[in-house]
């Protein structure tokens, strides 16, 4: 059994986290709940900063939100000195409302809105990653009307891609993100903005894939991305001062998965960037990069309650939950993979092997497939682990079932940050028929 952050099991033989018994929460805030250990987000926050400042390399290490995004969460991430990014016009308005400092978030997305700009503009922010040459025009239009400064760097694909333990180089001219190094789209894009007095260009951001466990496509990429910044440099005299390498480390989802730790990421991206400047003959630019899973995943848990149960025989054993695609969607949509136990039968030996079904309408509708567990009865608390990341964030009334509670938990202290739908939620936006009368 693989247990995270400060998951333990008590006298009671039940699982806990940041100190607080998970059958109390259950109890406290109902099922299905998410529940974030705050310590291990802590800790993560601070092994990837750290290793910047051991370096002595200018850095930021942004909270790529759209892995969750509350109001809290927020709080949380500016307390760890972090800075943000943000894919939305409601993702900006939940950092502002959190009173997240505007200065360091970043704004992505391959088809901002006008709206959606003239609201980061206003809202001061600190840069906003351009996607295309229409957002290049429209951020032209928008600086010069509220005659206000903006820093902007452009999304490029590199040519790399990385997911799990393999990568591969390719042309990526089929993605429908940035700018694309080698068919000079990135080039053209450059030279409408390196003049731009109000559109301030920092320099590239790149992003070659997700769960990755190894640090030589970072590396790779590194290579690509500073040689286009020597080359500009070199015919232009233009000196690029940031290069963004995304986010994409992985976590651990089940034994089959071996993640680094933050420092060796970022130790192996700072040699990258500091051989290929010094070889390029350029100045060291600031390195970000944005974390999301890797700060919010495998501090998350989602808790369920045991509800009906079915056996197949000699085929298989089901057990139902009381949620299921609408609060983690990741099975159903790409197969994903997770461990759990039951929360309450922590020191019971694993006797039968069972399919982990959600309640949703839809037969592949199943959180984890053939797993062995305690006897689980009617009412006993699954928990699943490494669900803070894309669980909630992807959640859905599917079925009109109400979206989860959110808990913070930390130093035998628990706190509700989301709190759970009602059925009077599900309706608010609903109007009544009356086409037709009068």
């Amino acid at each position: 059994m693989h247990l995270y952050g400060t998951q333990a099991i008590n006298d009671k033989g039940n699982l806990t986290i940041g100190g607080v018994d998970t059958i109390t929460l259950a109890k406290t805030y109902g099922t299905p709940q998410f529940v974030y250990d705050l310590a291990l987000f802590r800790e993560r926050a601070r092994g990837f900063i750290d290793a910047f400042a051991q370096q002595d390399v200018k850095a930021q290490v942004a909270y790529a939100s759209k892995a969750f995004s509350a109001v809290a969460i927020y709080q949380v991430a500016a307390q760890e000195n972090l800075s943000v990014d943000v894919v939305s016009g409601g993702e900006l308005h939940t950092a502002l409302q959190a009173g997240f400092p505007s200065e360091r978030i970043h704004f992505h997305g391959n088809n901002k809105s006008i709206e959606e700009l003239h609201q980061a503009f206003d809202a001061k922010i600190g840069c906003i990653v351009i996607d295309n040459f229409y957002e290049i025009e429209l951020l032209k239009e928008i600086a010069a009307e509220k005659q206000q400064k903006m820093a902007v760097l452009i999304r490029v694909t590199p040519g790399v891609e990385a997911h799990t333990h393999d990568f591969i180089t390719t042309g990526q001219a089929d993605s429908k993100f940035g700018f694309d190094l080698s068919n000079g789209q990135a080039d053209q894009a450059f030279e409408r903005l390196y003049k731009e007095e109000l559109l301030q260009f920092k320099g590239m951001h790149c992003h070659i894939g997700s769960q990755i466990f190894e640090t030589e496509a970072f590396s790779l990429a590194a290579r690509k991305v500073v040689d286009k910044m020597a080359v500009w440099e070199k015919e232009t005299g233009f000196k690029a001062s940031v290069l963004n390498l995304g986010g994409g480390f992985g976590i651990r989802y089940t034994a089959e998965d071996s993640p680094l730790e933050p420092a060796v990421y970022v130790a192996d991206m700072i040699k990258a960037v500091k051989k290929e400047a010094a070889d390029f003959g350029i100045e060291l630019p600031e390195i970000w990069i944005e974390p999301g899973r890797s700060l919010v995943g495998d501090a998350g848990t989602t808790l369920y309650t045991v509800g009906s149960s079915k056996e197949v025989p000699k085929v298989r054993n089901y057990i139902a939950i009381d949620g299921g695609m609408s609060d983690n969607i990741r099975p159903a949509l790409y197969d994903a993979k997770y461990e759990a136990v039951i929360a309450n039968k922590m020191t019971q030996s694993n006797e039968i092997t069972y399919t982990i079904a959600g309640k949703l309408c839809e037969s592949g509708d199943k959180i984890i497939e053939d797993i062995t567990l305690p006897k689980a009865e009617v009412g006993d608390t699954i928990a699943t682990f490494c669900t803070g990341a894309y669980g909630y964030s992807m959640a859905s009334n599917y079925n009109r079932i109400a979206r989860p509670a959110v808990v913070f938990v930390e130093d035998g202290q628990h706190q509700l940050v989301v709190r759970r739908e009602t059925l009077e939620d599900l309706v608010k936006l609903d109007l009544p028929f009356t086409l037709g009368e009068g």
